[in-house]
Parts: structure tokens; C-alpha cells; sequence
């Protein structure tokens, strides 16, 4: 079983082309899109946040019963469903703003030991960033590092770090005890305040990581571990959005790794080229799905296997 720790919300959509258009409600959220996409690719998954018991928070928690993601890790709580507002570039690239006041997903408690029959821990987004939970879910993830796959995608909401300075540091301290890191480019630059990626990554592995994943939007994917660097083109596609598509390539290479018995830091050490350029291009094509359509829908098995030609 794969764990996924962070938050869920819902994304606030537009839904036409005008200023002020109307907003239409989405859930998502980066950790409760990476659960989703897991569930909908066949992997025994396992959520862990606080949701709110509102409206919202309801149909949160159906929608993770209905990808047969297990909510047996999930609090709940009369504070309100966290919102972030979407707007869309002109390339369908998504900007936030966020209404997290009070609301649930921050007031996660540590739930203890996660169950033994789980094998990773996928850590990201606003969980790591906003108090008091950002501290219980880093508790998590250096006792559970110890133990399981830790999987980090940090996808960074600028606008919500008061301290980019201490969170910097603050990542470079979670890096002894992740095994697989995954992000964007922009990320990358953000965090070492450099435009030279490739050597970022190759630092960060130094520091923990067995591989670091870069998304590269209309670029692809690409992979650096210390051995070398794995790259695979973009699938082509018309894009609606891009909201959840970053999520998705963490659920989806999470899910193959899975699927070929590689879900520890060691044996994804020992992934060959062409084992990389396999899951890569499964995390593209399952990536492009969700950019096809509107808000975060990750692709069910079926889909992503008839899109690979199975």
C-alpha cells in the first residue's frame, strides 16, 4: 500500500472566458490528486489529512472512496474546506490564491506509525508549508523515512512562504530521508536560486535522493540519479488545463513503481535506462490525459493503458 500525506481542497475553476467569469467548484489539492490518480491506476492507497465535514469535505472523501483510496488515516473536522481560486493562462497554466485561514487539512494530528503493509509515504504542496501541520507531517516523514519509500514533490506555492530563506533550508533538511524526489523546473530554480537544474539535482542526490524527476511542461520528463540522466519527450495533446498534471506524473510513476516491485530507495538505484524511459513515458501519457480535460481528473487504468497502446 502507498500512503499519500497532504492536504485536499477544492479548486475554484473558471468556466468561461470573460474577467469575471464563473468559478466552478473542483476538488483537488496536490497530495489528494497523487491519492486519487494512485486509486484510479489500481494501487492499494491510503489517504492521510484532516477533512473538513462540510459540504465540500464530504464530497472530498466520496470522491476518494469512489477511486477505492482507503480513508481508514483520515480526521475530520467542523473547520471549513480550504479553497484555492484558479486562473487560467493563455497556454492553460494555472495560478492560485488561496483561502486557508483556519481550515481543516492545517490541523492535522500525528497519526502514529503508519500500517505495516505500507511501502511508501508521498509527501507535498501546501502541507509542508502551512502551520501546525507542516510540522506533524514532517514528524511523519523523517520517522516513516526510516522505513518506507518516502516520495517528495514539494510544488511550490510562493505566494504562501512568509520565509523562502527558511523554507529553503528547510527542504535542503528533509533530503537524508527522501528516496524519491519529483518536481517542476521552476521548482527546482526556485529552491537553489539557480537556473543550472541538472546540477541542482545532481547535489540533492548527493544529499539522499536515489532519483530526482523533473517535469519540464512542453519538454517532457526527465530523470537524473547518480549513474546518469534519462530523458523522454512530451506526449502531444491538446491542453485544456494543466491543473492536477504534476500531481498525476507523482501518482502515475509512483503506481509503476508499484506495479515492477520497485518501491524502495535501493531498487530504484538500481532502475536501468530503460526501465526509467518506461516509467517516464507512463507518467507522460497519464500527465497528458489530465491536461485534456478540465480540472484534476487523473486517468483510470484502462484509459492510460489504451493510450500506451495495450
Amino acid at each position: 500500500m502507498i500512503v499519500v500525506a497532504g492536504e485536499a481542497l477544492v479548486d475554484m475553476v473558471p468556466v468561461g472566458e470573460d474577467e469575471l467569469t464563473p468559478l466552478a467548484p473542483k476538488l483537488g489539492g496536490g497530495p489528494y490528486n497523487v491519492a486519487v490518480a494512485l486509486g484510479r491506476l489500481d494501487v492499494p492507497t491510503a489517504f492521510l489529512s484532516r477533512v473538513s465535514t462540510d459540504h465540500f469535505g464530504e464530497q472530498l472523501v466520496k470522491r476518494l472512496h469512489a477511486a477505492n483510496v482507503t480513508t481508514d488515516l483520515v480526521q475530520r473536522g467542523p473547520e471549513n474546506t480550504t479553497l484555492a481560486v484558479v486562473g487560467l493562462a493563455d497556454d492553460g497554466s494555472a495560478r492560485y490564491a488561496f483561502y486557508v485561514d483556519g481550515t481543516a487539512d492545517r490541523l492535522v494530528e500525528d497519526p502514529g506509525p503508519l500500517p505495516a503493509d505500507a511501502k511508501a509515504v508521498s509527501f507535498g504542496t501546501l502541507s509542508l508549508v502551512l502551520e501546525p501541520g507542516a510540522s506533524v507531517y514532517e514528524t511523519v516523514l523523517r520517522r516513516e523515512g526510516k522505513r518506507l519509500l518516502t516520495a517528495l514533490d514539494p510544488n511550490i506555492r510562493a505566494g504562501l512562504i512568509d520565509d523562502p530563506g527558511a523554507y529553503r533550508a528547510r527542504f535542503r533538511s528533509w533530503l537524508p530521508d527522501v528516496g524519491l524526489l519529483k518536481l517542476s523546473v521552476e521548482d527546482a530554480q526556485w529552491l537553489a536560486e539557480s537556473d543550472d537544474v541538472i546540477e541542482i539535482a545532481r547535489t540533492w542526490i548527493s544529499q539522499g535522493p536515489a532519483a530526482v524527476v523533473l517535469t519540464k511542461g512542453g519538454d517532457g520528463l526527465s530523470v537524473i540519479t547518480a549513474t546518469g540522466q534519462v530523458d523522454v519527450p512530451p506526449v502531444k495533446v491538446d491542453v485544456v488545463d494543466t491543473i492536477g498534471a504534476g500531481d498525476t506524473v507523482q501518482g502515475a510513476l509512483l503506481a509503476w513503481l508499484h506495479d515492477h516491485d520497485a518501491l524502495s530507495a535501493e531498487k530504484i538505484r538500481g532502475l536501468s535506462d530503460e526501465e526509467w524511459t518506461t516509467a517516464l513515458t507512463y507518467a507522460g501519457a497519464a500527465a497528458a490525459i489530465t491536461c485534456s480535460r478540465a480540472g484534476a481528473e487523473p486517468p483510470f487504468a484502462s484509459e492510460l493503458t489504451a493510450a500506451l497502446g495495450g
